[in-house]
């Protein structure tokens, strides 16, 4: 399986990445997904989100969460961009893609990873007014 993880303070340009998809000619899915920062954060109202990383063990987090999900899915390839750094309102801080033969596939190894990444890498967040 093919990984690519940045986590990184420059704002996540959705559309190039997007567009610099690569994939086989045996995969029929392309499963992209953006967590983006909402207005809210309980019952307090927020204008952005501050993200902090402990950059050298989330790394190593994500590898355990990647051999994991090559362990259960034929996966082809997983991106991940995550931001650090204050991110307002509608802006996203996550931006993912799984590529699969099939969507099942892909949508479960999407929704494993983000559950495990909330349970495991070292990335915090703090609201902010």
């Amino acid at each position: 399986m093919k990984k690519w993880l940045l986590i990184t303070n420059e704002p996540i340009d959705e559309r190039a990445l997007t567009m610099s998809r690569m994939m086989s000619a045996d995969m029929g899915t392309a499963l992209y997904f953006a967590g983006v920062v909402r207005q809210s954060e309980g019952a307090a109202r927020i204008a952005a989100i501050e993200y902090e990383a402990f950059q050298e063990m989330a790394e190593h987090q994500f590898e355990k969460i990647f051999v994991a999900i090559e362990q259960k899915w034929p996966i082809e390839s997983i991106r991940i961009v995550h931001r650090i750094g204050l991110v307002k309102v509608n802006e996203p801080s996550l931006w993912v893609e799984v590529i699969a033969p099939h969507r099942g596939e892909a949508f479960a190894a999407c929704k494993f990873l983000i559950d495990e990444m909330k349970r495991l890498v070292p990335i915090w967040k703090r609201p902010r007014e």
